[in-house]
């Protein structure tokens, strides 16, 4: 796709595109279902969708993973205790999909295992599923933190980043 094309097709979509893939409810059920995960684990997760790139990051020719490293910073989610957060990020307009761990987490886990996550959330998007996929991606982040980030019996996660969906 040559760059016109691509400056184009992000610029097509909007917010509108952002509440039609995922309504109020929706965002408050991703919400709920954050709390509920960090409740058994000392781990932070954020979700982030974007309808389509900035200009500037279209213009140098940067795609969803720079974006993904970028808002994994500006959403301080690099600033946790353990340094277990979690960036789960989607561009609606490429479908792109990145997760973005935290080093306390990511020496645990091979890229291919983030790969096959982020291959189940595909369909799910494919399909139109944007929650169910979103969901799908925080259950499987869930596990991993559980894996290695248990709470101890009487412990509580301190919430150290918000649980909403970030919009942009």
């Amino acid at each position: 796709m040559n760059r016109f094309t691509r400056i184009l097709k992000h610029r097509l979509v909007d917010d509108t595109d952002t509440r039609r893939a995922l309504d109020s409810a929706a965002l408050e059920r991703l919400a709920q279902r954050v709390r509920q995960s960090e409740a058994r684990h000392s781990g932070e997760i954020r979700l982030s969708v974007e309808a389509g790139l900035p200009l500037s990051y279209l213009w140098q020719g940067l795609g969803a993973r720079d974006r993904a490293v970028t808002l994994f910073g500006k959403l301080r989610v690099w600033d946790t205790e353990a340094n277990n957060g979690v960036l789960i990020y989607l561009l609606l307009a490429e479908h792109a999909i990145e997760i973005v761990a935290d080093r306390g987490l990511a020496r645990h886990v091979p890229p291919a295992h983030w790969q096959a996550v982020v291959a189940g959330m595909r369909e799910a998007f494919r399909a139109g599923q944007f929650e169910a996929g979103l969901m799908q991606a925080i259950d499987a982040v869930e596990a991993l933190l559980l894996q290695h980030f248990p709470l101890a019996e009487g412990e509580r996660n301190p919430n150290e980043l918000p649980d909403g969906v970030d919009l942009r």
